[in-house]
C-alpha cells in the first residue's frame, strides 16, 4: 500500500506539472501571434517606409569613367547585383567607407584630377583597401595596395624605414601612373581598373585568348571579373547612400582634418621627441605619416621628405 500510494501521488504531482508547462507554452504562443498580427499590421500601414530585405533595383543606364556599362546583358546584371547586394547589405563595412570617403576624398580627388584620370576611380581606392593601410596576404600592402616590384617601379620608396605605399598622396600619384600606362595602352578606363588588379601581362593573354577586347565579355578569374563590378557597387552607393538605406548625418561623417607640412632633409633621432616638439604626440604622427616605419630616419642621401601635421584643435570632432 505504501509503495502504491507513493506511484500514485507521483502520477498526480506529474500530471499537474504537465498542466502548468502546457498552460506557459499556451501563453507564449498567444503573446507571439499578437506580435505577429501587430507586426503584419505596421507593415500594411508602412509600404512606404524602405525595407532593407528587399531586392534592390539594378537602374538600366550605368556608365564607368563615362563608359557604358552594359546592364541589359544578363550576366552583367547579375554581376552588378551581387557586389550591390553584398555591399548594400554588409552595413557595418559600408557604413564605414561612407564615413571615410568624406575625409579621404579630399585627398584622392584633387590628384586624380590632376593626372587625368576619371573621377570614378576614387571608389576603386575603397574597393582595394577600404581606404585603410590594408596588408594583403600576398604582400600588397597601403591605400592602393602595391606589390613592392610594381610600387618601385612607379618611383615609391620602400626600405626598412620608409614606405611610400602608406603615403596616400605618393602612392595615389603612383596608381594615376598606372592607371594612364594601361589607358594609352587599351584606350578603355574599364579594361585599365581590370588591369590594375589583374596585371597588364595577364589580361593582354586573355584578350588574345578570347578575342575580346571588351571587359564585360572576358572570363578573367573570380577576383578580376567581380572587381569591376564591385567598384560599381561602391560608386552606386556612395553617390547616393540614402537611396541603399544609409542615412549618415553629416555630423558623423569623419571630418577633413586641417594639416600643414614639415619638410626635412636630414636624419631624425628620435620622431618621439620630433613629435613632442610640434606639440603632438607620437602616435599623432603615425597616424597622419603611417608611411614612416621606424622611429627614427637614417636618411643618409639627405633626401627631402614632406611629414604632415595636424593644426591646432585637431583633436576636436564636433557632434
Amino acid at each position: 500500500m505504501k509503495k502504491f500510494g507513493i506511484k500514485y501521488f507521483n502520477k498526480i504531482k506529474c500530471s499537474n506539472i504537465s498542466k502548468v508547462i502546457f498552460f506557459i507554452l499556451s501563453i507564449m504562443f498567444i503573446i507571439h501571434t499578437s506580435i505577429f498580427w501587430d507586426t503584419n499590421k505596421n507593415n500594411e500601414l508602412e509600404k512606404n517606409v524602405p525595407h532593407y530585405t528587399q531586392s534592390i533595383q539594378i537602374p538600366k543606364k550605368l556608365e564607368f569613367a563615362g563608359e557604358k556599362v552594359p546592364v541589359e546583358n544578363f550576366d552583367v546584371y547579375e554581376s552588378l547585383d551581387r557586389e550591390l547586394s553584398i555591399n548594400a547589405f554588409w552595413h557595418s563595412q559600408t557604413i564605414l567607407f561612407i564615413k571615410k570617403a568624406n575625409r579621404f576624398f579630399s585627398i584622392i580627388e584633387p590628384i586624380l584630377k590632376k593626372h587625368n584620370v576619371p573621377d570614378d576611380f576614387k571608389y576603386m581606392a575603397v574597393a582595394e583597401s577600404g581606404l585603410m593601410n590594408a596588408v594583403s596576404p600576398s604582400g600588397a600592402k597601403g591605400y592602393w595596395q602595391f606589390l613592392e616590384p610594381t610600387a618601385k617601379e612607379y618611383g615609391l620608396e620602400i626600405n626598412n624605414e620608409i614606405d611610400e605605399r602608406y603615403n596616400i598622396e605618393k602612392s595615389t600619384e603612383a596608381a594615376c601612373m598606372f592607371l594612364n600606362k594601361s589607358y594609352e595602352k587599351y584606350n578603355n578606363w574599364t579594361l585599365a581598373a581590370a588591369s590594375y588588379n589583374f596585371g597588364r601581362k595577364n589580361l593582354n593573354k586573355q584578350i588574345e585568348r578570347q578575342k575580346s577586347n571588351n571587359y564585360y565579355n572576358l572570363i578573367l578569374g573570380e577576383e578580376t571579373g567581380r572587381y569591376v563590378f564591385r567598384i560599381l557597387a561602391i560608386k552606386m552607393i556612395l553617390s547616393n547612400p540614402h537611396k541603399y538605406g544609409f542615412n549618415i548625418n553629416n555630423k558623423d561623417l569623419y571630418p577633413i582634418i586641417p594639416t600643414y607640412k614639415v619638410t626635412i632633409d636630414s636624419s631624425v633621432t628620435d620622431f618621439a621627441k620630433f613629435a613632442q616638439d610640434l606639440s603632438i604626440n607620437y602616435k599623432i604622427l603615425k597616424i597622419f605619416n603611417p608611411w614612416l616605419r621606424e622611429n627614427f630616419l637614417t636618411n643618409k642621401n639627405k633626401k627631402t621628405y614632406e611629414i604632415i601635421i595636424p593644426k591646432k584643435g585637431y583633436r576636436t570632432f564636433k557632434n
